[in-house]
């Protein structure tokens, strides 16, 4: 008979807490969107157009934070003062950091399609997308958001941890929590060294600051590595 996987057969019903959560994920998506308006012409159907990998790749970022949300409350449909805190820190950075989320990805987009690198001032004015002595700024602002959303992810979990005889837990689920704490501040701490690498090496060094990031596939590879070894073993025992 297979063993059932952790948390399976844990499944709670739908909070407030989840519904407001929800609410905002959904308002966050919408102010990815491209434009809000429909093209008027054919031009400016092409220029928004232009910008859809951005959005794309936005979206399936915060996809990515609300699966993780999602999966938190599934687990362990916490609602205590801690829980609320955290979810509600999380999601007004969520919300502060969409357009800059959206601007380093449109930036990133334009520049891999040799797009030009052109926007409007608050006069409506041509001017650059970003300056070479601006970029280091930029993904400053970009590696805060990294190490506050899952920051925070990892206080979620940190919180079910040590709640975990509350929520009766058995050894797997205990293990899988301690490896969500783990993940979510392995990648927080990726997005320190970034931001270490933009503040002290200048716009030199933005090169390295991005594609610091790429880190993140190594390291979920060894933990999923570490994590498979771990479960054997909790099942080894138990047999």
């Amino acid at each position: 008979m297979p063993t059932p996987k952790p948390f399976e057969g844990r499944r709670h019903e739908v909070s407030r807490l989840e519904g407001f959560s929800d609410a905002v994920f959904a308002f966050a998506v919408t102010l990815l969107v491209v434009s809000l308006e429909v093209p008027q012409t054919f031009s400016e159907l092409t220029a928004a157009m232009r910008e859809f990998p951005a959005f794309a790749i936005c979206f399936a970022l915060l996809f990515q934070v609300w699966w993780r949300h999602f999966n938190f409350f599934r687990r362990y449909g916490l609602e205590d003062r801690t829980t609320i805190s955290l979810t509600g820190i999380l999601l007004f950075v969520m919300l502060f950091y969409v357009y800059p989320l959206k601007f380093v990805f449109k930036l990133m987009v334009f520049q891999l399609f040799h797009l030009p690198l052109v926007g409007h001032g608050p006069d409506g004015h041509a001017e650059a997308m970003i300056l070479p002595e601006q970029t280091p700024l930029m993904m400053q602002i970009y590696s805060l958001a990294v190490i506050a959303v899952f920051s925070l992810f990892a206080l979620l979990y940190q919180h079910a941890y040590r709640k975990r005889d509350d929520l009766a837990l058995d050894p797997r689920e205990t293990l899988e929590t301690r490896l969500s704490v783990i993940d979510n501040a392995g990648i927080a701490s990726i997005g320190v060294l970034s931001l270490v690498i933009a503040t002290v090496g200048g716009p030199g060094a933005t090169s390295i600051a991005g594609p610091i990031y790429f880190l993140i596939g190594p390291f979920k590879w060894a933990l999923g590595t570490y994590g498979r070894k771990a479960h054997k073993r909790l099942n080894t025992t138990a047999d």
